[in-house]
């Protein structure tokens, strides 16, 4: 099919996409996996060198939050709440909700492990600024409201792109900046990478950006076979680079997970690429995948911010718990893994308990 004629004028794949569902759930596992083993590594670590790679430097990575991000673009053209209002007032909320996360992720495990005389060093504090600390969510809610007064003011599409590529240049110089002051450092941190940062707005902007542009195609695609056709050789190509960068000058994959959070442009680039290569992935898998794994993926991907939030309430206690009441285990790679799916089981039926609630 020539390019031309791929897209249609008017939107053809509206409502759910099997696809976007599968990549977003996948996402969330990764993530849920990645959180466990990081919590693991603080106390017990029987991990091998394999396992964590695997785990935390690869599916935790590019394949969770830049997907997750990437997603979180898409879903404003699907939206019916894409008014420029709305979306600021989601982004207050979502900010709202990471420090909550915050909460969850260091202050209840410290104190925990502290009433039960372990070490509760894994979980510090920096006398409390890190209750403010920028991850996902405070990210993902600053993106909202960036892109909420962006759409207020009718910026193009290329204007965007031009906006979120400056940012990222931008964040890509200023990334490792140390101010020498701890308040200074975290305001700063909002927006690029210092020392209680995560995920700068200016370093990850670019990805919701992508996927809203990107989202506007795929809205419109006539034929999704034809338009994911080459994803198997960009999810190569994506991968290729993220190994090879990370062993020449430490990109995403690397030892050091800051150069992750404080991506650069390249990498960026090279993510939002690996993004349309899982999702074609996601595409092609779907067409084999029986009805009940593509339903238990949707009920993941249709409450993943309640999933987020759930699982760093429990993967954390968890840990403090079994390091408490059971000195003698040895959190393996095996046992690791079947915590992980616990906390996944354990996050999500919380998630739809709490949505059931509000209903």
């Amino acid at each position: 099919m020539n390019i031309s004629n791929l897209f249609s004028d008017e939107k053809v794949n509206v409502g759910r996409q099997v696809e976007l569902d599968i990549a977003k759930a996948l996402a969330i596992i990764f993530m849920i996996f990645l959180h466990t083993v990081m919590v693991v590594q603080g106390y017990n670590d029987g991990l091998s060198s394999t396992y964590t790679f695997i785990i935390g430097n690869v599916l935790g990575r590019p394949y969770a939050a830049i997907i997750f991000m990437f997603c979180m673009g898409v879903g404003v053209v699907y939206s019916r709440h894409s008014q420029w209002d709305l979306m600021i007032k989601r982004g207050i909320t979502l900010f709202l909700l990471g420090i909550l996360v915050n909460v969850f992720e260091f202050f209840i495990p410290h104190f925990l492990a502290v009433a039960l005389g372990i070490d509760a060093s894994p979980f510090p504090l920096e006398g409390g600024l890190l209750l403010f600390c920028i991850d996902i969510l405070e990210f993902a809610g600053l993106a909202f409201v960036t892109m909420g007064i962006l759409k207020k003011f009718k910026v193009s599409n290329k204007k965007l792109i031009v906006i979120a590529v400056v940012l990222s240049i931008l964040g890509t110089l200023l990334r490792f900046t140390d101010f020498g002051i701890p308040v200074v450092n975290l305001f700063f941190g909002y927006f690029f990478g210092t020392k209680y940062t995560a995920f700068p707005l200016f370093n990850w902007f670019i990805f919701p950006i992508a996927g809203y542009v990107w989202g506007q195609y795929i809205i419109r695609a006539k034929d999704k076979g034809e338009f994911f056709k080459f994803w198997p050789i960009l999810l190569i190509v994506a991968f290729i680079y993220f190994f090879v960068s990370s062993k020449l000058w430490r990109g995403v994959f690397s030892d050091d997970v800051h150069f992750y959070y404080f991506l650069n442009t390249l990498d960026a680039i090279f993510g939002i690429i690996n993004a349309h290569a899982v999702i074609g992935l996601c595409y092609w898998a779907a067409k084999f995948l029986p009805d009940a794994i593509i339903k238990a993926f949707t009920i993941l991907s249709s409450n993943i911010n309640r999933i987020y939030i759930a699982q760093w309430f429990f993967i954390p206690v968890t840990i403090v718990l079994i390091t408490y009441f059971a000195k003698d285990l040895v959190l393996t790679d095996l046992v690791t893994t079947i915590i992980s799916i616990c906390m996944l089981i354990i996050s999500t039926a919380a998630a739809l308990a709490y949505k059931k609630l509000r209903t």
